[in-house]
């Protein structure tokens, strides 16, 4: 009997077509009793076929489809190359970017210049000490980090530990000024060259490019040549040199747009300002200031939308997560700091408890988008027309409600492992008081902080802890004896 199968509407009908297609029997295919096989008819690829489908946040809670052609994908390619972040033969690339994320499209697509892609598991990636060492035993020549990732790395990688200087492509994320000085910095020792890149994924990941290699005022360099970047204001005018505008884009690595969202489409994929016939741009909203030479300074979102260690994110997603836990009135999240100066989200909610907020957004959104802290509010400020002021919303927290409320005693502590991992996770959490039966991720800890509880470890007791540690030992006093037992393995 033959078997019968359509293709769903969110599916393309072959190798990058485009709609559904007719279903196919087992016989059209090939007949094994008589030999005959259905005749051979090739899919004819263009530029505009589609070469993958990336999904990110929705402001809606629904995620968006961004559809991207093969031609981009070439002309990525083709123009890191014209920018030397992918020159000279016999390079070796890191994977260091989850298929998920549109990094990743960056790394594997050096394969179709003949470079040697290096595969890096989760653990190595999160992991700044395991990570330098890959670098340099694999020799890599080429890494892609977050800055979040790139600053701990900058303190483990040595002049002489590999071939130099390496080439390191940042982004995902703003980078501050103390990041940019030391990158500029380790441009002229050479140690390596860093090249800060910035690109929404609706333009084929990398929109423009600046290398890092002056201290001064971080930019995100010039359009890459794929891409138009205009600075326009709201009246859809260009600015001027010092002035402030949000940023379009337009060329042929703009996406074909998100996948079966027709209107979301025509919303953010608009007919050309400058009156080019047929022609769109990508309303990025992202706002940046023009300086001399044509170069961009990133000045942050123009809604409600960040990019927190390479994600990007939408706050109205995660508030409305919030608004549907019981016992919330009003939610508000805005992207801060934590008592050590790491970027984090904080959620300000008036009504709930924060611990069953807490469980809630974790059971119901993914790891990067649970906030890290909870302030409770009795109310919120109101600007004069009535709307919420984000801007009286704390931005850091040095002791939130909810981590010294989940927090135990410190009168339980016992042993200098013990005390020593409660002082650093106060000093990295923020947290009043810390007891041994805490957990460190319910506190509020994630992936950076994990790097710098391991990094402050390592330097007070010159012990080899794995970040895996912190994630098989989140509680303290397992933690701790972890740590002991390390220790008295080194000194036998």
């Amino acid at each position: 009997m033959p078997w019968r199968k359509a293709f769903s509407s969110e599916e393309p009908a072959g190798a990058g077509g485009a709609g559904a297609g007719r279903a196919v029997t087992i016989a059209e295919l090939t007949d094994v009793r008589n030999g005959t096989r259905a005749p051979y008819a090739p899919v004819p690829v263009t530029a505009d076929t589609l070469a993958y489908v990336i999904y990110t946040s929705g402001s809606t809670g629904r995620p968006k489809g961004v559809e991207i052609g093969r031609g981009a994908v070439s002309l990525l390619l083709r123009e890191l190359e014209g920018a030397g972040a992918a020159s000279g033969e016999g390079r070796r690339v890191g994977w260091n970017a989850s298929p998920s994320f549109d990094a990743s499209v960056q790394q594997w697509v050096r394969l179709c210049r003949g470079d040697t892609l290096v595969m890096i598991d989760e653990e190595t990636r999160r992991d700044p000490a395991l990570l330098a060492a890959l670098v340099d035993e694999q020799a890599l020549t080429d890494l892609d980090v977050t800055p979040s990732h790139a600053d701990p790395l900058l303190d483990l990688l040595t002049p002489g530990g590999g071939p130099r200087p390496l080439t390191l492509l940042v982004g995902g994320e703003a980078v501050g000024p103390a990041l940019w000085d030391r990158l500029a910095a380790a441009h002229a020792s050479g140690l390596l060259r860093a090249l800060n890149v910035y690109g929404p994924t609706e333009c084929t990941v990398d929109a423009t490019a600046g290398w890092i290699d002056r201290p001064g005022e971080p930019h995100i360099g010039t359009a890459l040549p794929g891409l138009r970047a205009r600075l326009l204001d709201e009246n859809l005018a260009p600015v001027g040199e010092g002035e402030t505008g949000e940023l379009y884009l337009a060329g042929p690595r703009v996406a074909r747009g998100y996948r079966n969202r027709p209107g979301l489409t025509a919303e953010r994929f608009v007919a050309d300002p400058s009156g080019t016939p047929g022609g769109r741009v990508y309303r990025t909203g992202d706002r940046c200031r023009l300086l001399p030479g044509g170069r961009l300074a990133y000045l942050g979102r123009a809604d409600g939308q960040v990019k927190l260690r390479g994600h990007r994110v939408e706050l109205p997603e995660i508030e409305a997560a919030l608004a549907r836990v019981d016992g919330v009135a009003e939610a508000a999240v805005v992207l801060g700091e934590d008592a050590g100066g790491t970027p984090c989200l904080i959620a300000h909610h008036r009504g709930g408890d924060a611990a069953a907020l807490r469980t809630a957004l974790t059971a119901a959104l993914p790891s990067y988008m649970v906030p890290a802290a909870y302030v409770a509010v009795d109310r919120f400020a109101t600007t004069p027309s009535g709307k919420l002021d984000r801007a009286a919303l704390a931005t850091r927290v040095e002791a939130s409600e909810d981590r010294a409320g989940t927090a135990g005693s410190a009168e339980g502590l016992t042993g200098t492992a013990e005390e020593l991992i409660a002082r650093v996770w106060t000093q990295v959490l923020g947290a009043a008081s810390i007891g041994p039966d805490d957990n460190f991720f319910k506190l509020g800890g994630h992936s950076l902080l994990a790097i710098k509880l391991v990094s402050r470890v390592r330097a007070e007791l010159s012990v080899a802890l794995p970040v895996k540690a912190v994630y098989a030992h989140p509680r303290l006093r397992d933690l701790a004896a972890h740590i002991e037992g390390l220790t008295a393995a080194k000194d036998a």
